[in-house]
């Protein structure tokens, strides 16, 4: 750590000669190692992470292996990591540093004779509060400062893996805050000074994308899209993760947990919670994938009332496309024309007082789309379908493609856990 004063030019940081990877394929199967399965993709950004000394910023749903990426990369490379959880109305003083407060008092009360001592023979009580006034740095001093992760990770002298997890939960106040270390690798404290980096942290930051980061902050970071992977990938995933499930089963979970995402979910299932419910079906003992044990535990992958509802309607025409769902699971909409109900017909204006929760409020795509419109990467980010936004249909008695029964399949991307 190199701490310069306001007044002074930060020296160099000595970034040293040697490098933690030889190259591309050097990452892959390096971090293969630590059970993550990385694309090519997603091995060039961290190659280059460690070569040119720049942050990474990683967009995409949740549970797609944003923040095991820096996990692996700390493990893989021997370093320390410091991890920042970020939370609305996070301020510099949670992330940066903050003054011991509680310790500057005991000094105080330690030190009241000799402050007592310095103003004895003051002519004037501003005479004294400048004499006092004169021993400020005696209290704001390295001594009394409590780091935070991101003043630690500058400070630290040994190397770190810097972890800023799901920085578009913070305010942009922290936006602003973050500018001077992605960019400079230095921190500044008023009272004190400037600490540079004499060893640049690997800075990893997440982003869920529930809003619109600052170009400032983009503009210094190599940037990564993670999305959902192709289903090969996804059982590569499942496979390492030692779930105890045989892996033909595991292949049939992988198509119904795909299948799951084509619905209009408020939350998609992730990678992680494919693998969580893996684990689940082999403590259960399962020989085969029935779509009753799928609806008993789907609540590992599926986390609002409304969704269960719609992904245990579907479930059976996911595990067996030829299987006859009872349309009353599906339920039925209203005002738009005429349908039948049991025995009898309603015409386009009635209105039933059972509780149909697919109609029931908006979809979380809208309330997420309400918070922040610009810069969005489509309908299908959070795991809608890519085309009209309606309800899966019923899978029909006939043979028939997933893709025909429950919608278009969604476009994937090959990133890692």
């Amino acid at each position: 750590m190199v701490r310069v004063d306001d007044e002074k030019t930060a020296p160099a940081a000595d970034l040293g000669s040697e490098h933690d990877f030889d190259s591309v394929q050097d990452v892959i199967a390096r971090f293969g190692e630590t059970g993550y399965i990385i694309d090519e993709r997603l091995a060039t950004t961290v190659f280059l992470q460690t070569r040119l000394d720049k942050p990474v910023l990683l967009e995409g749903p949740a549970g797609v292996g944003k923040t095991e990426l820096a996990k692996a990369l700390a493990q893989v490379t021997g370093r320390r990591l410091l991890r920042l959880q970020c939370y609305e109305g996070q301020d510099e003083t949670k992330a940066l540093y903050e003054w011991d407060y509680g310790k500057q008092l005991l000094y105080t009360q330690v030190l009241k004779e000799k402050i007592g001592q310095l103003v004895a023979d003051a002519e004037s009580l501003g005479e004294a509060v400048d004499r006092i006034s004169a021993q400020e740095s005696v209290f704001f001093s390295e001594r009394f400062l409590a780091p935070r992760p991101l003043l630690e990770a500058i400070r630290s002298p040994e190397p770190v893996v810097l972890l800023v997890d799901e920085v578009d939960r913070a305010d942009e106040a922290l936006e602003a805050v973050l500018l001077e270390l992605l960019g400079e690798n230095q921190v500044s404290v008023p009272e004190i000074g400037t600490f540079s980096a004499t060893v640049r942290p690997y800075v990893v930051l997440t982003s869920n994308n529930t809003r619109d980061l600052s170009a400032a902050l983009k503009r210094r970071c190599l940037h990564n899209f993670l999305g959902y992977p192709t289903a090969d990938r996804e059982l590569e995933i499942v496979v390492s993760k030692q779930t105890g499930l045989a892996e033909t089963l595991a292949a049939q979970l992988v198509d119904v947990v795909r299948g799951l995402r084509d619905l209009d979910l408020r939350k998609s299932p992730s990678i992680s919670e494919t693998v969580d419910w893996a684990r689940t079906l082999a403590v259960l003992g399962a020989t085969e994938l029935t779509p009753k044990l799928l609806n008993d535990t789907v609540s590992v992958v599926v986390k609002y009332d409304k969704d269960v509802t719609k992904a245990t309607s579907v479930i059976p025409g996911l595990v067996d496309p030829n299987a006859v769902i009872d349309e009353h699971t599906h339920g039925h909409h209203h005002g738009h024309g005429s349908h039948t109900h049991g025995d009898h017909t309603h015409g386009p204006g009635h209105h039933h007082d059972h509780d149909h929760h697919d109609d029931a409020g908006p979809s979380g795509q809208a309330i997420r789309a309400a918070k922040d419109t610009p810069g969005r990467d489509g309908d299908n980010y959070y795991g809608g379908s890519a085309g009209a936004r309606s309800s899966p249909a019923v899978a029909s008695p006939r043979k028939s493609s997933f893709a025909r029964g429950f919608g278009p399949k969604k476009s994937t991307s090959s990133a890692g856990d």
